[in-house]
């Protein structure tokens, strides 16, 4: 289940938490973040990349022509990856990008989480989320300690999601909010 909670960042009061998909897609559009639901492709659990890719097509193209963005690929991530800890470790951190972050969750969770206008945005999405963090925005990602992640990214520029990190501490008083 999709949820979004929101925090003071100078007292951590939470502010707001719902499920509602409409109301998450509300609430973080004034930050410039577009979070929206899609039609779950039927695919046998596991798929390959080529096959998550090609399911979601028609969607992809769609989204691509309303966007700068022009090429799409598909992550998997899961607890028996080796790195895995390295991995969570690279974007647990709170850091920008150059380019829009955009991701589509077709398996599993996780959880990004923005720092604007003095309030913390915990988007914890799921099988059918998408969401897209702007450019230059302040934030980190959490898929948790036991990932579970296939997610199709779409980018312009495969450079503009370099991480650069801002040294703050946020994301260690701030960890990811899940259910």
């Amino acid at each position: 289940m999709s949820l979004l909670t929101i925090k003071d960042a100078a007292t951590g009061t939470e502010e707001l938490r719902s499920s509602d998909p409409d109301q998450i897609a509300r609430a973080l559009a004034p930050i410039g973040v577009r979070f929206e639901r899609w039609p779950v492709a039927e695919l046998a659990e596991g798929a390959s990349a080529e096959a998550v890719l090609e399911a979601y097509r028609p969607q992809l193209n769609s989204f691509m022509a309303g966007t700068n963005a022009g090429t799409a690929d598909v992550i998997k991530l899961d607890s028996s990856h080796p790195q895995k800890d390295a991995l969570r470790a690279k974007f647990l951190s709170e850091h920008t990008h150059t380019e829009d972050e955009v991701r589509f969750f077709h398996e599993g969770s996780g959880n990004f989480i923005m720092h604007v206008g003095g309030k913390v945005y915990d988007a914890h999405c799921t099988r059918g989320d998408l969401i897209s963090v702007p450019a230059d925005t302040q934030h980190w990602f959490d898929a948790g300690t036991e990932p579970r992640v296939t997610a199709l990214r779409i980018f312009t520029d495969t450079t503009g999601w370099t991480p650069h990190y801002t040294g703050t501490d946020i994301s260690e008083r701030f960890p990811a909010v899940i259910g």
